[in-house]
């Protein structure tokens, strides 16, 4: 009988709420498949889901999707415009196209699991993936079977339609849409003044006087005001510990959910009872103090926000043409109808038209495949493609912010598979371990109290649970961590995320490259040798250096400067090697001695050495004799206190004898190694147990900087973007490249300072929480305090050292 009540009760609760969006069904539910809903759009949104298999939607969170009664149809011809269309995808080759969209709905992990399943839903869509704190979905989708007018309905009558404003487009602004933190912490303020005014009778002792009745009606009063604070203002700290404890998890808001319900139920027992007034001013007092620490955590975290800091100061530049002249130009002085030049191996840094050369662009870095795709003059090139022909000329037709690029840095293409590290373990068991202890300690106050005085055992039992909230703990990584980033993008050393922190933490081997890594590519002698050269053969020699991006390549180009350009009618670049074109059929080829001779006979202890061949024949040598960067000696002395030294270098020996006098003898020293040696030395060092960082300039090096721990790019502010990288340096900075690894190790320290600190401030709280000499006001009040805290000492604790350390 019982269980036939129950079914009843549930069903009678299931007709009142709508199975997709939880709002109420105003007492005329729309019904299918025993299922009940508020509204037509709702039913229809639930039958498209059951249709294509995706209803496990509703498993994630019951309840979970976006009401559509207030959704009207919108009119999406306008995204039939082509013009439109431009404005709004970031890439398309005439069979993908990539485009992100801000969606406001998201709120739920049930929605990131239905936008990134959305290809099966409909086909045509490839790939969806949901950038959750920010509400954006980037889709790549086919448009053979796909148009993005189609797409965007499919999102609209899914209850996600696109936030789609083309004004705002330029800047990419986006609207505010959650106030949901300052309607509850305007609601738990409201109710705590007026509980606090309603119980005055209590504070001034006036409870037992003959105004009863008025104290009851006042407790009453109490009871219903903390309702709304408790299921509204609240509810994320209950929802928090329900799904963690659903899963098997002891996260932090368990022991905070226990405070508010013990407060509350506490209180309520008593005043239906009339045996006292409760404890709700503790219990408003405490959610509203909850909230102001996590308004104080939101509105920190976003000034210290390095991620959009690292991005705004990102040090890639193009070249631009300007009076017939060539210069480096931030992307962010970047404007449309610049005309920028892009050489081989560099990436388009902005969407623009193609008017000069012949581009073969592979635009892996955006689609993840690496087919080279040919353009013509007047076509259309999207930013992130990477041009492996010979050199380029586009006129920019929208700029693209340096985040655009960073987002291809930061795309799960090129992240390493590697184990969490460790400090992310150690804060995850810290916090576990936190919540655990917290909860024995709690309930052992409970029961020694319980048997003393109600009173007591109730408040020291709530105080417990709030003030050893290991909050402090949590927030010790991030906001330490971000500063760092911060610090390091002040001197222009740039990473990719707080995770490479850890791994610079742990290097022990360091290995080097050396042409545009310890040598200065802006400072070199350089000569020639052979049998002389025309002025038609020099032009031809500086048009082809001009397509490359090599160091020595850059250093023959600054050499010659001033020589009229030729387009080659054929080009290439063999990586390691050297170059190799046409003009008028002559053939031409630029490289190091093996490529072009193969023998590798040079003697000259002092100089590295481009050979030239024209038409069969060898023509000489141009010697380059390189000058080392400024505080080489020094950085390596300090390197070899942090780990083991290595060299490998795809030049000849010729300059052994002075790499041998900068490195020592005890380093390991190899030359004439190609891309894949490299490669495969890494992986020797990485599968014999050491922690490895490489550094170089990012040409000829990628297999090795993907293969690393921490893969450092050493660049001289030009485009050539290594998204392979975990830090992108300033050469200007090199000097400071032993402080990257030594303030990594102290921000690791500083942590577990912070740890300290917050074990030092549980173990003094604990003691007078236990005692019953901890109100739950007070505790609340501490417990974001504590948080405080640690943020103040990671962040001005890092500043200092900084400082002090000369970083900034």
């Amino acid at each position: 009988m019982t269980q036939v009540l129950e079914n009843e009760e549930l069903e009678i609760v299931s007709k009142e709420t709508c199975y997709h969006c939880g709002e109420s069904n105003q007492g005329h539910p729309i019904e299918l498949d025993n299922k009940f809903f508020c509204c037509e759009g709702c039913k229809m949104v639930f039958s498209i889901l059951s249709e294509n298999n995706l209803c496990n939607y509703y498993d994630l969170n019951s309840a979970s999707g976006v009401s559509q009664k207030s959704v009207n149809p919108k009119e999406y011809s306008f995204l039939d415009d082509q013009d439109v269309i431009d404005k709004l995808i970031d890439f398309t080759d005439g069979e993908k196209t990539k485009a992100r969209f801000y969606i406001p709905q998201i709120h739920c992990s049930s929605c990131l699991w239905l936008l990134e399943n959305l290809y099966s839903l409909k086909e045509g869509i490839m790939h969806s993936r949901v950038d959750f704190l920010k509400k954006e979905v980037t889709f790549i989708f086919s448009d053979k079977h796909l148009t993005l007018r189609s797409l965007v309905e499919l999102l609209a009558s899914i209850g996600y339609a696109p936030y789609i404003q083309l004004n705002d487009l330029e800047d990419d602004k986006r609207p505010i849409t959650d106030k949901s933190l300052f309607y509850k912490l305007g609601l738990a303020g409201f109710a705590f003044g007026n509980i606090m005014l309603f119980s005055f009778p209590e504070y001034l002792g006036l409870a037992h006087s003959s105004e009863s009745a008025f104290n009851a009606f006042f407790a009453w009063a109490n009871l219903i005001l903390i309702l709304p604070v408790i299921l509204y203002s609240g509810q994320d700290y209950l929802r928090s510990a329900y799904q963690g404890l659903k899963h098997g998890h002891l996260n932090i808001d368990v022991p905070v959910s226990l405070g508010i319900l013990a407060l509350f139920f506490r209180s309520a027992y008593e005043i239906v009872s009339g045996i006292g007034p409760g404890y709700l001013d503790s219990l408003a007092g405490l959610i509203f103090f909850l909230l102001i620490g996590r308004w104080f955590q939101q509105v920190t975290y976003a000034r210290i926000s390095f991620d959009r800091d690292f991005k705004s100061y990102f040090p890639i530049a193009c070249t631009v043409i300007r009076d017939d002249k060539e210069q480096q130009l931030s992307l962010d002085k970047l404007k449309a109808k610049d005309r920028v030049l892009v050489k081989h191996g560099e990436l388009i840094p902005a969407d623009g038209y193609l008017v000069r050369g012949k581009a073969m662009i592979d635009y892996s870095f955006v689609t993840g495949e690496s087919a080279l795709i040919s353009k013509n003059e007047g076509d259309i090139l999207y930013a992130g493609g990477k041009q492996m022909g010979s050199v380029i000329e586009l006129v920019v037709s929208k700029k693209v912010s340096n985040s655009y690029l960073t987002e291809l840095w930061n795309d799960p293409t090129f992240k390493k598979e590697e184990n969490e590290g460790e400090v992310n373990v150690l804060a995850d068991k810290v916090a576990r371990f936190f919540t655990i202890v917290i909860l024995v300690v709690a309930f052992s106050t409970l029961f020694y109290w319980i048997r003393i005085d109600m009173s007591t055992a109730i408040n020291a039992f709530t105080s417990v649970l709030i003030i050893a909230c290991p909050c402090a703990v949590a927030l010790s990584i991030p906001f330490t961590f971000g500063n760092v980033l911060r610090i390091f993008a002040r001197s222009n050393i740039y990473l990719k995320n707080i995770q490479v922190i850890e791994k610079l933490a742990d290097i022990n081997h360091l290995v080097f490259d050396k042409t545009g890594t310890i040598t200065n590519v802006h400072s070199v002698n350089m000569d020639f040798e052979g049998d002389a050269l025309s002025k038609e053969e020099k032009k031809m020699i500086f048009s082809i250096v001009r397509n490359s991006n090599h160091p020595l390549s850059r250093q023959l180009y600054k050499f010659l400067e001033g020589k009229e350009y030729y387009e080659p009618a054929q080009f290439n670049e063999l990586e390691g090697k050297g170059l190799t074109a046409s003009f008028n059929n002559r053939n031409i080829r630029i490289g190091s001695e093996n490529f072009i001779t193969g023998n590798s006979n040079n003697h000259d202890p002092l100089s590295s050495s481009i050979f030239i061949e024209i038409d069969g024949r060898l023509k000489g040598k141009y010697l380059i004799r390189n000058n080392y960067r400024k505080g080489l000696s020094m950085v390596i002395d300090k390197l070899k206190s942090i780990g083991e030294l290595s060299l490998i270098s795809g030049d000849n020996n010729s300059e052994s004898k002075n790499v041998e006098h900068y490195f020592g003898k005890s380093s390991r020293l190899f030359f004439n190694q190609k891309p894949v040696d490299k490669l495969n030395y890494l992986k020797n060092l990485r599968h014999s147990g050491n922690k490895v960082s490489m550094i170089g300039d990012g040409l000829n090096d990628a297999g090795a900087l993907t293969e690393s721990d921490v893969g450092i790019v050493i660049t001289e502010n030009t485009s050539n973007f290594t998204p392979a990288c975990d830090i992108i340096m300033d050469a200007n900075q090199f000097h400071k490249l032993p402080l990257i690894y030594n303030f990594a190790q102290t921000s690791i320290r500083i942590v577990l300072f912070s740890y300290l600190i917050a074990l030092i401030y549980n173990v003094v709280g604990l003691s007078f929480a236990v005692q019953g000499l901890l109100s739950p006001v007070i505790a609340a009040i501490l417990m974001p305090l504590s948080s405080i805290t640690i943020v103040l000492f990671g962040v001005g604790l890092s500043s200092y050292l900084a400082r002090q350390k000369n970083l900034v």
